[in-house]
């Protein structure tokens, strides 16, 4: 079976295996240069001679280079091989090029009134794109609408890059002794108060029932794990209460390759009722 990648894997992600990139340059500096000798191959290549050795052992055992009246040369299989490879890449790159959208203009929230024309750098604060007046950030632009502090505004000619931190996913279990406890509502109450840009959140029936009585407005119910990503990627954190049975489930929801920032972080002691001991 050919080492550099089958027809049927394609693009860029055909490249991963480890040695797929380096054999597919060799060859093509087989097909193109017609080499008498490793060394020129491993310069342009920036390997070793002994790895360019390596890379020709590969693709000779695959059938697809050979040395020929004393230059290294791509067999007939080679040639297919590579064109079949090099088309491949040159297709998924040109799709994901058309799927990168590059944005030249904006809204934002105006920190404070902001003519026209007037220069501008970009934060993001409490998930909110919020424009300043100056130039000194490293995401900058151009007003093209302007307007009053407090109002969205239209800004062109951007350059450089929003830094966002994402936002930290903070999880409270809650035990069967905190759910019996009388005063958890207030408990509950008091966490959330502690961080007024955190989205405070409720997990299942009891942990909901908990924060309906602990008037804190805003207690999100439903698609909390979907709404904490989507918090935390424009840097808003969230603080999510749950009875510890469901723990489990809802920790499973943050569990693909790319998750949040999570904490899993009990009631303290200071929090808990008198003379519990969980």
């Amino acid at each position: 079976m050919p080492s550099l990648p089958p027809a049927r894997t394609d693009g860029l992600a055909a490249l991963r295996r480890s040695g797929a990139v380096t054999e597919l340059l060799f060859l093509y500096e087989c097909a193109t240069e017609e080499p008498t000798q490793l060394r020129p191959i491993a310069e342009r290549l920036g390997l070793t001679v002994q790895a360019a050795s390596h890379s020709f052992r590969r693709l000779l055992a695959d059938g697809l280079v050979e040395v020929r009246s004393g230059r290294y040369r791509p067999t007939v299989r080679g040639v297919a091989t590579l064109h079949a490879a090099l088309d491949r890449v040159g297709t998924d790159v040109a799709a994901r090029l058309a799927r990168l959208h590059v944005i030249r203009s904006t809204r934002a929230l105006a920190a404070e009134a902001l003519p026209d024309g007037a220069p501008v750098r970009l934060e993001m604060v409490d998930g909110v794109l919020t424009a300043h007046g100056g130039t000194s950030g490293p995401s900058r632009g151009r007003v093209a609408r302007g307007g009053p502090a407090g109002s969205l505004i239209e800004v062109v000619a951007l350059e450089g890059i929003v830094p966002i931190a994402p936002g930290r996913v903070t999880v409270v279990p809650l035990s069967a002794a905190d759910l019996a406890d009388p005063g958890l509502s207030r408990r509950l109450a008091r966490i959330w108060r502690a961080d007024r840009t955190a989205i405070a959140a409720a997990e299942g029936i009891e942990a909901w029932h908990a924060a309906r009585a602990s008037g804190t407005p805003g207690v999100l119910r439903f698609g909390v794990a979907a709404s904490c990503r989507a918090a935390s990627r424009v840097g808003v954190p969230s603080v999510v209460a749950v009875a510890h049975d469901a723990l489990p489930d809802l920790l499973a929801e943050f569990s693909d390759p790319d998750p949040p920032p999570l904490e899993v972080r009990p009631l303290s002691r200071r929090e808990r009722p008198r003379g519990s001991r969980h």
